[in-house]
């Protein structure tokens, strides 16, 4: 999966199709979002997604310089994996400030935990960004990557050690399709 620069609209055009075009990348976004337990969501990318936030970004920060299409590209690019991979934005989604920072403190490690469930009952564990992870907090966003190696998980969980982020979600079927669909993208 990869967006080339030939895929993405200029600013004009883009902004007389934005409607349409956000209305197709929100339902794509329904079947690929995930929320386990109170406080993780698991949003899968793919290149429809990975186009429209190329698009949201230049649309709102007006980026209209190749090096900086380019850029954005690039860093959406990396978040959606490559072949046979599975590539998410994980939020820790905590409203309070202060109860956000604590949590943020003793979650370190779990990252770790994180797993997307095979048919057979094996995990796949996810390789992250280590820039997001300090030597004292989390980053409330997580860019993961999960090499599926092209096969369709049934399920996303975290084993962590902690009642809050513990928890399991098996996929709906058409949760499954949309991923099996993302896998086999050119």
């Amino acid at each position: 999966m990869s967006v080339q620069r030939s895929e993405i609209l200029d600013y004009v055009t883009y902004t007389e199709r934005r409607d349409a075009l956000r209305a197709e990348a929100m339902a794509a976004k329904k079947l690929r979002r995930y929320h386990v337990g109170p406080h993780l969501t698991f949003l899968f990318e793919n290149d429809l997604l990975v186009r429209y936030q190329v698009q949201e970004m230049m649309r709102v920060e007006r980026i209209v310089k190749e090096a900086d299409i380019q850029h954005e590209l690039e860093t959406y690019n990396e978040i959606s994996g490559g072949a046979g991979q599975l590539g998410c934005t994980m939020m820790i989604e905590i409203d309070d400030i202060a109860t956000r920072n604590v949590l943020l403190s003793g979650w370190l490690g779990l990252n770790d935990t994180l797993y997307l469930e095979m048919p057979d009952g094996t995990q796949v564990k996810p390789s992250f960004d280590a820039r997001q992870v300090g030597d004292d907090r989390l980053s409330a966003v997580q860019y993961l990557v999960f090499d599926v190696k092209g096969a369709v998980p049934v399920a996303i969980g975290c084993d962590f050690d902690h009642e809050l982020v513990n928890a399991r979600l098996e996929f709906a079927p058409e949760q499954r399709a949309a991923l099996e669909a993302d896998l086999t993208e050119d």
